[in-house]
Protein backbone atom coordinates (compact mmCIF):
# COMPACT_ATOMS: atom_id res chain seq x y z
CA UNK A 1 0.00 0.00 0.00
CA UNK A 2 3.09 2.71 0.33
CA UNK A 3 4.30 1.75 -2.86
CA UNK A 4 1.18 3.36 -4.23
CA UNK A 5 0.74 6.45 -1.48
CA UNK A 6 3.50 7.60 -0.89
CA UNK A 7 4.38 8.78 -4.75
CA UNK A 8 0.89 9.68 -4.95
CA UNK A 9 1.35 12.31 -1.66
CA UNK A 10 5.11 12.88 -2.54
CA UNK A 11 2.97 13.95 -5.79
CA UNK A 12 0.72 16.29 -4.19
CA UNK A 13 3.00 18.09 -2.38
CA UNK A 14 5.30 18.80 -5.13
CA UNK A 15 2.53 20.14 -7.33
CA UNK A 16 1.30 22.11 -4.32
CA UNK A 17 4.89 23.78 -4.03
CA UNK A 18 4.97 24.28 -7.37
CA UNK A 19 1.67 25.74 -8.19
CA UNK A 20 0.32 27.56 -5.12
CA UNK A 21 3.71 28.84 -4.12
CA UNK A 22 6.31 29.01 -6.80
CA UNK A 23 4.24 29.97 -9.90
CA UNK A 24 2.29 32.76 -8.10
CA UNK A 25 5.14 34.29 -6.93
CA UNK A 26 7.27 33.83 -9.88
CA UNK A 27 4.48 35.84 -11.93
CA UNK A 28 3.95 38.23 -9.46
CA UNK A 29 8.03 38.88 -9.56
CA UNK A 30 7.78 39.33 -12.84
CA UNK A 31 4.41 41.97 -12.94
CA UNK A 32 6.10 43.64 -10.54
CA UNK A 33 9.25 44.15 -12.86
CA UNK A 34 7.96 44.47 -16.21
CA UNK A 35 4.74 46.41 -15.26
CA UNK A 36 4.46 47.75 -11.80
CA UNK A 37 2.14 50.43 -12.59
CA UNK A 38 -0.44 47.64 -13.79
CA UNK A 39 0.35 45.26 -11.55
CA UNK A 40 -0.11 47.56 -8.46
CA UNK A 41 -3.35 48.93 -9.39
CA UNK A 42 -3.02 51.36 -12.22
CA UNK A 43 -3.53 54.19 -9.21
CA UNK A 44 -3.34 57.73 -9.84
CA UNK A 45 -1.80 59.93 -7.35
CA UNK A 46 -2.32 63.59 -6.69
CA UNK A 47 0.22 65.97 -6.39
CA UNK A 48 0.56 65.55 -2.61
CA UNK A 49 1.44 61.81 -4.00
CA UNK A 50 -2.02 60.69 -2.29
CA UNK A 51 -4.39 57.81 -3.81
CA UNK A 52 -6.97 59.19 -5.34
CA UNK A 53 -8.37 56.79 -7.62
CA UNK A 54 -7.28 53.86 -10.28
CA UNK A 55 -7.09 54.65 -14.06
CA UNK A 56 -9.15 51.27 -13.90
CA UNK A 57 -12.02 51.86 -12.13
CA UNK A 58 -14.61 54.78 -12.33
CA UNK A 59 -15.87 56.63 -9.29
CA UNK A 60 -18.23 58.97 -8.75
CA UNK A 61 -18.37 62.88 -8.78
CA UNK A 62 -21.19 64.78 -8.05
CA UNK A 63 -21.59 68.68 -8.06
CA UNK A 64 -21.87 70.53 -11.09
CA UNK A 65 -17.81 71.84 -11.19
CA UNK A 66 -17.04 67.99 -11.87
CA UNK A 67 -17.67 65.86 -15.39
CA UNK A 68 -19.36 63.31 -14.00
CA UNK A 69 -18.76 59.16 -15.25
CA UNK A 70 -21.68 57.01 -16.90
CA UNK A 71 -24.04 55.81 -14.42
CA UNK A 72 -22.92 52.75 -12.57
CA UNK A 73 -25.90 49.96 -12.07
CA UNK A 74 -23.36 48.65 -9.14
CA UNK A 75 -22.63 51.78 -7.71
CA UNK A 76 -19.04 52.06 -8.28
CA UNK A 77 -18.45 49.21 -6.15
CA UNK A 78 -16.17 46.62 -7.23
CA UNK A 79 -17.65 44.05 -5.19
CA UNK A 80 -20.95 43.83 -6.86
CA UNK A 81 -19.82 45.42 -10.42
CA UNK A 82 -22.06 43.94 -13.17
CA UNK A 83 -24.35 45.31 -15.37
CA UNK A 84 -28.24 45.66 -14.17
CA UNK A 85 -29.58 42.95 -16.35
CA UNK A 86 -32.39 44.54 -17.47
CA UNK A 87 -33.22 43.89 -21.07
CA UNK A 88 -33.62 46.48 -23.42
CA UNK A 89 -37.43 45.76 -23.32
CA UNK A 90 -37.61 46.10 -19.56
CA UNK A 91 -40.17 48.91 -18.46
CA UNK A 92 -37.40 49.57 -15.57
CA UNK A 93 -34.97 50.52 -17.99
CA UNK A 94 -36.65 52.04 -20.00
CA UNK A 95 -38.38 54.09 -17.26
CA UNK A 96 -34.97 54.88 -15.12
CA UNK A 97 -33.09 56.23 -18.94
CA UNK A 98 -35.86 58.26 -19.08
CA UNK A 99 -35.53 59.98 -15.85
CA UNK A 100 -31.63 60.22 -15.65
CA UNK A 101 -32.65 61.94 -19.63
CA UNK A 102 -34.74 64.37 -18.30
CA UNK A 103 -32.56 65.58 -15.18
CA UNK A 104 -29.57 66.37 -18.05
CA UNK A 105 -31.50 67.20 -20.92
CA UNK A 106 -30.32 71.26 -21.44
CA UNK A 107 -32.41 72.01 -25.06
CA UNK A 108 -29.49 74.20 -26.06
CA UNK A 109 -27.35 71.26 -26.43
CA UNK A 110 -29.57 68.39 -28.16
CA UNK A 111 -30.51 65.12 -26.96
CA UNK A 112 -28.31 63.44 -23.82
CA UNK A 113 -25.63 61.36 -25.60
CA UNK A 114 -25.78 57.86 -25.04
CA UNK A 115 -22.94 57.16 -22.67
CA UNK A 116 -24.22 59.50 -20.00
CA UNK A 117 -27.59 57.30 -19.99
CA UNK A 118 -26.84 53.86 -20.40
CA UNK A 119 -24.10 51.60 -17.79
CA UNK A 120 -20.95 49.85 -18.92
CA UNK A 121 -21.50 45.89 -18.71
CA UNK A 122 -18.90 45.88 -15.80
CA UNK A 123 -20.67 49.19 -14.15
CA UNK A 124 -17.04 50.32 -13.55
CA UNK A 125 -16.01 51.87 -17.01
CA UNK A 126 -13.72 54.62 -15.84
CA UNK A 127 -13.92 56.04 -19.77
CA UNK A 128 -15.79 58.34 -21.44
CA UNK A 129 -16.63 59.88 -25.28
CA UNK A 130 -15.72 62.97 -26.51
CA UNK A 131 -19.72 63.57 -27.26
CA UNK A 132 -20.66 62.92 -23.44
CA UNK A 133 -17.78 65.07 -21.71
CA UNK A 134 -18.80 68.09 -24.58
CA UNK A 135 -22.09 67.89 -23.47
CA UNK A 136 -21.15 68.73 -19.79
CA UNK A 137 -18.47 71.25 -21.03
CA UNK A 138 -20.87 74.10 -20.13
CA UNK A 139 -22.30 73.06 -17.02
CA UNK A 140 -18.51 72.46 -16.00
CA UNK A 141 -17.18 75.96 -17.02
CA UNK A 142 -20.21 78.03 -15.28
CA UNK A 143 -19.50 75.84 -12.16
CA UNK A 144 -15.83 77.02 -12.35
CA UNK A 145 -15.87 80.26 -13.97
CA UNK A 146 -13.66 79.00 -16.83
CA UNK A 147 -13.91 79.65 -20.34
CA UNK A 148 -15.69 76.75 -22.89
CA UNK A 149 -12.53 76.90 -25.03
CA UNK A 150 -10.18 75.83 -21.73
CA UNK A 151 -12.21 73.08 -21.06
CA UNK A 152 -12.40 71.96 -24.68
CA UNK A 153 -8.16 71.93 -24.66
CA UNK A 154 -7.97 70.27 -21.01
CA UNK A 155 -10.32 67.20 -22.68
CA UNK A 156 -7.98 67.20 -25.61
CA UNK A 157 -4.86 67.21 -23.75
CA UNK A 158 -6.59 64.09 -21.75
CA UNK A 159 -7.73 61.88 -25.15
CA UNK A 160 -6.69 58.54 -25.74
CA UNK A 161 -7.12 57.04 -28.44
CA UNK A 162 -7.01 52.93 -28.24
CA UNK A 163 -6.57 50.13 -30.33
CA UNK A 164 -10.33 49.56 -31.45
CA UNK A 165 -12.85 52.27 -30.84
CA UNK A 166 -13.22 55.81 -30.79
CA UNK A 167 -11.22 58.25 -28.74
CA UNK A 168 -12.04 58.12 -24.89
CA UNK A 169 -11.14 60.28 -22.05
CA UNK A 170 -10.67 58.86 -18.09
CA UNK A 171 -12.73 61.17 -15.93
CA UNK A 172 -10.66 60.90 -12.93
CA UNK A 173 -7.48 62.14 -14.64
CA UNK A 174 -9.61 64.46 -16.71
CA UNK A 175 -11.59 65.92 -13.30
CA UNK A 176 -7.75 65.78 -11.41
CA UNK A 177 -6.63 67.72 -14.32
CA UNK A 178 -9.66 70.39 -13.93
CA UNK A 179 -8.94 70.74 -10.33
CA UNK A 180 -5.46 71.49 -11.00
CA UNK A 181 -6.38 74.09 -13.95
CA UNK A 182 -8.76 75.73 -11.16
CA UNK A 183 -6.22 76.13 -8.52
CA UNK A 184 -4.05 77.68 -11.18
CA UNK A 185 -6.38 80.14 -12.27
CA UNK A 186 -7.11 80.91 -8.61
CA UNK A 187 -3.18 81.56 -8.03
CA UNK A 188 -2.88 78.93 -5.10
CA UNK A 189 -0.83 76.51 -5.00
CA UNK A 190 0.16 76.24 -9.30
CA UNK A 191 3.44 75.49 -10.22
CA UNK A 192 4.77 76.18 -13.57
Amino acid sequence: MTTYLRPALSLVVLMTVITGALYPLAVTAVAQVAFPTQANGSLIHDEQGQVRGSALIAQPFTGDGWFHPRPSAAAYATVASGASNLAPSNPALAERVKADAGMLYRAELGPVPQALLTTSASGLDPHLSLQALAYQIPRVAAARKLPVERLQGLIEEATLQPLIGPPVVNVLALNQALEQLTRCADHRNCEG
